[in-house]
Parts: C-alpha cells; structure tokens; sequence
C-alpha cells in the first residue's frame, strides 16, 4: 500500500490542510496540530487538494531516523520542499523533467552531495571560523551601537535582526555592501513568496497561495546577479568564498554555471535568513520574559543556552521533504517506493517526550537536544557560524541592554519551508 493509498492512518481534513496553509506557520495553530500529531498520528498520511499525499513526521527520534538513514530517503529524488502538482509540473516542463529550480546540497544526494559540500566545508569548520571572531565583533558592535541610537524605540528585526548576518555572510561570499539590500530584498521574496507582505507576487492575491514557496522571477535575478559576480570573481579572485564558488572544481572538472548559480543563491539567503530569523525570535521571547533577560545580565555564561534555545523556540526551517528510495517498514508504516515525507523540524522541538515544557523558552535549558539545523549528511553546514555570529551578538548586547518589552504587534511571516519573525517593535533601555 502506497501513501496514496493509506487510509488507516489519514490525517484529519482539516489538520491536514494546516500543513501547507502558509499564514498557519505564522501562527499557534501549526503547534496545535503538531500536538494532536504527535498525540494521535505521530506518523500519519495528508491528503490535501492539489497536492500529492505525503506521510508527516512530528516526533523528535523518527525526524533524527530519518535523517540519518540518507541512503534510504533522499532530498534529490523529488522536491525537498512541499509543492503543488502544479507548481511540479511547470518547474518539471521548464528543467527538463528535474523537480528543481536550483542544484544546491539540498537537492543532491551521495555521491554527488558529499563532493559538493566539500568545497566549502573548510570555510565554516570551527578552526577556522574562529578567526573571524574580531571581525564579526565589529560587525556586532556596529549593530548594537545602531540599536542604541534609535533612542530606546526599534523594529528590532527590521532594524538590526535582518542586517547583521546579512552583512557577515555578504562579507565572506564577496559581495560588495552596497549590494546587501538587494541581497535582502531578494532573499526575502525567495523564502516569503507565499507571505502577503514579503512575497514579489502576492500583493494581487487576497490569500496565500498554499504550495507557493519559491518565486521563479526572484531565482532569474539571484542568477543574473551571481552571474555577474561570478565572472569577477573568475577574473579576479580574491580570497572569499565568492572565488572559491567561482573556480569550483569537481572530478577535475568546474562545475556547472547552474551549479555555481546555485551555490550561491543557497549560501547568499540560508546564510543569513535563518540566523536572523533565530536572533529575532530570541528578542521577541525576553521581551516577554523579563526574568530571562535578568538571567543573562547576571551570568552572561548563559548566553550559549539561549543561543540554543533561540534556535530550538524558533526553528526557522520548519519542514523538509525526503523522499523513500526502497519499500521499507519505518516506526509501524509501510512506507513505499517514492512515498514522500514531510519532516517537521518545528514539531520535533517541542516534543514533549524529549523537551521539559517544550513551550517554555528557557535560557538554562539543559539538555537542549533541538535539531533545527538537521541530523546526519544534511546537517547544516553553516550551523558553527551561525551560532557563532549569534553568541558573539549577544555578548555585546546583555552587558548594555537593562530591560526590553514589545511596543507593538509582533508577526511572524507566512511559509511552510522557511520562516521567522518579520517584524517587531520592541522598546528598551540601555545602560
């Protein structure tokens, strides 16, 4: 019995259409749904209109199985991300039959997955992110100096969230500074195509289109831009990571300029986007939480453990698709051949079975097994560096920031794949 053929363990129709309604991630109710799921269906068949049926994995231990196993379900093989029959339809008349607007390690598999993440691993291992502890500082301070000088009033992600990791990636990759709005603009349409607000084509929609998570306009201008760059780079390479991409070899061979375009647009938006995603939600829960804050100033030797905890509270990737390349029997189901999987990450962080009041943000929380930077081959590959520019944030912050409280509406952006917060106006005190 193929997922689409699955009855025993349907979902809910009206829980099910929750998974790939984009304003739901937005909101409490993608966790309402995750905790009947993990209750009730922990791995259950959806069945939505337009969409191919998938099978949903809410708890924590069978997101890491799954993970691990890559041999046995794999990113390429169909889109990773949820999309609509139509939408796979267009992008598989327009590629040649491939699923995929892009080539990045998210699409790939062994044995091209490994090669390919080989070419940049070096730049982000901890040895050697290291050494731009001093530089990232400055980048840091700059942001709080920023910050202070707003006079105790700011849309905390608009104005400091979004630009600081932009500006840390940007200045690894190469990319002149002047061309970090289009960088952000850019990578806010890619990952907010379906978000009223942020998405290129949705000021014509009254609602979020469900499935709409990428925009092929916003792909074409990251090519053209990285095209551009790319031709620089080969002319004159300089020692950044922008080069690196440019002259990229494999087998002996370069590789691609889709592949090349690619890499680019994957390390140019996830390279920032989820980092400020996670310094975003930090901000909005102390800003809730005063004796959170009170915390920190008092043994700034936590801020590892928010750092952490920001990370598992707002789990900017939500979901994955993987893919089973064999029929096999996994945690009771019979999963098929080509069965589709919807990993939720945002699920698996507030498993209760794993998490001690998974809906409490803690900055001492101990352990904090979160795995919103994924598990196995896939985990992410900027994971040390985003941790890095966020402790180092924070550093320079705690010691100057005597209290915080929101000074409005906070929202979160609407998507099933990548999300976080999108704007939120907090005021503040500084020392």
């Amino acid at each position: 019995m193929s997922v689409a053929e699955a009855v025993d363990h349907r979902i809910p129709q009206h829980l099910a259409d929750k998974l790939a309604e984009p304003h739901a991630y937005a909101t409490d109710e993608i966790h309402e749904v995750y905790r009947w799921l993990r209750k009730n269906e922990p791995l259950g068949v959806a069945k939505i209109d337009g969409i191919d049926p998938f099978w949903v994995v809410t708890r924590h231990a069978d997101i890491l199985e799954i993970s691990r196993q890559n041999a046995l379900f794999h990113n390429g093989d169909r889109s990773p991300t949820l999309t609509t029959q139509q939408v796979d339809q267009r992008v598989r008349a327009m590629m040649g039959g491939s699923p995929h607007l892009l080539r990045t390690l998210v699409q790939m598999d062994a044995p091209d997955h490994p090669k390919y993440r080989l070419l940049t691993q070096a730049w982000f291992l901890p040895q050697n992110i290291r050494s731009l502890d001093e530089r990232i500082r400055q980048i840091a301070r700059t942001a709080v100096d920023k910050m202070a000088a707003t006079g105790g009033r700011c849309d905390f992600v608009k104005q400091i969230a979004l630009h600081y990791p932009l500006h840390v990636i940007m200045t690894i990759l190469g990319v002149p500074e002047e061309d970090e709005p289009l960088m952000l603009k850019l990578t806010q349409e890619l990952f907010g195509a379906a978000d009223p607000e942020l998405g290129r084509e949705q000021a014509s929609r009254p609602e979020p289109e469900p499935g709409k998570e990428f925009d092929f306009g916003v792909i074409k201008d990251f090519m053209d831009y990285f095209h551009a760059l790319s031709e620089r780079k080969r002319k004159n390479p300089t020692d950044d990571l922008g080069s690196l991409i440019a002259n990229a070899q494999i087998d002996g061979q370069p590789i691609s300029d889709f592949e090349a375009m690619s890499y680019y647009i994957i390390v140019a938006a996830a390279g920032h986007d989820t980092t400020s995603s996670s310094t975003g939600g930090a901000m909005w829960a102390l800003a809730e939480r005063p004796r959170e804050v009170a915390k920190l100033r008092a043994d700034l030797s936590l801020i590892p453990g928010l750092v952490e905890e920001s990370i598992r509270w707002t789990t900017p990737v939500k979901t994955f698709m993987r893919t089973a390349t064999e029929d096999t029997e996994f945690a009771g189901r019979a999963i098929k051949k080509f069965d589709w999987l919807m990993l939720c990450y945002a699920s698996g962080n507030r498993d209760e079975s794993v998490f001690d009041d998974p809906f409490e943000f803690r900055v001492d929380r101990q352990p904090n097994k979160q795995l919103s930077f994924g598990y196995g081959a896939h985990v992410c590959l900027g994971q040390h560096l985003a941790r890095m520019e966020m402790r180092i944030l924070w550093e320079e912050m705690l010691p100057r920031l005597k209290s915080v409280s929101l000074d409005g509406e906070p929202a979160m952006s609407d998507a099933v794949f990548v999300n976080g917060p999108k704007r939120l106006p907090i005021k503040f005190e500084m020392a």
